[in-house]
């Protein structure tokens, strides 16, 4: 297993910089944020139906790529029209769809898609547009990385005392604690080696919000996965799972450097 996360990390990672790194002739983060989205949204309401509920699946995948791309649309209410269609829109079609069981439930999980996936993804599209772009989206995916691997490691060679074991089994306070000292050398290294415009005391900080709220946005899809009964969302990347088990911690990153950015900078 570990052979493959390794493996497959490698194959991911170039492409991934690659798309960062270039915004022309198009805006290619934009473009694996949108593939991405569609593939880990198309696990996401499978794992719905599994469980006997009926999201509006089409819906769902449209509206969650209108809101990835979003940020390139410079209309202002362009994002509050979006929000405002789909929590409005699905019980139109909810009301005239043959199967009327759980009709709520279906718009509930649908919409929670939307916003888990779409909006939560369209924060590094906005924050690529932003001024050191590039160098942000890279700090808050490379912090991100180094918080899951060194969890990963310093747990299992540490761990003892269970960090949510009604939630996740595996993951322990040590690997916790271990995720957050990685993510902050993470942090410090990359403000040297990207020249990012932050001191090393706001870096530090930063890194830390990453890597707690990275871990529990980590919790929060093995909690998803447990109340829906599945192991893993996909298995189309080998040691890792399905798209949306690798977008768990790395959207909530992308959420609290935007949101640094745009306040504190």
């Amino acid at each position: 297993m570990l052979k493959k996360r390794i493996i497959t990390a490698f194959c991911l990672l170039p492409v991934l910089v690659v798309a960062v790194w270039f915004d022309e002739p198009l805006p290619w983060l934009t473009v694996v944020a949108a593939v991405w989205g569609v593939l880990a949204a198309l696990e996401f309401y499978r794992a719905i139906r599994e469980s006997g509920i009926e999201p509006l699946n089409c819906f769902g995948l449209i509206f969650i790529l209108l809101l990835i791309i979003s940020p390139h649309c410079s209309w202002a209410y362009v994002n509050p029209l979006l929000l405002t269609s789909m929590v409005v829109l699905p019980p139109l079609l909810l009301l005239v769809r043959r199967r009327k069981e759980d009709a709520f439930i279906g718009w509930v999980w649908t919409v929670a898609g939307i916003i888990y996936i779409g909006w939560l993804l369209s924060h590094f599209v906005a924050l690529r547009g932003l001024e050191h772009g590039r160098e942000w989206v890279l700090f808050a995916l490379f912090v991100t990385f180094a918080s899951d691997t060194a969890a990963y490691f310093i747990g299992r060679a540490f761990g003892r005392h269970p960090l949510a074991p009604d939630i996740s089994p595996r993951k322990t306070r040590e690997g916790a604690i271990g995720g957050v000292i990685g993510a902050v050398i993470a942090g410090l290294l990359l403000v040297l080696i990207l020249n990012i415009p932050i001191d090393y005391g706001a870096a530090s900080l930063l890194a830390l919000a990453i890597s707690i709220f990275g871990q529990v946005g980590d919790l929060f899809e093995s909690l998803f996965k447990r109340n829906m009964g599945v192991k893993d969302s996909g298995r189309y990347m080998p040691g890792h799972g399905g798209f949306l088990d690798r977008m768990d911690s790395v959207v909530f990153a992308g959420v609290v450097v935007y949101y640094y950015v745009i306040w504190l900078i």
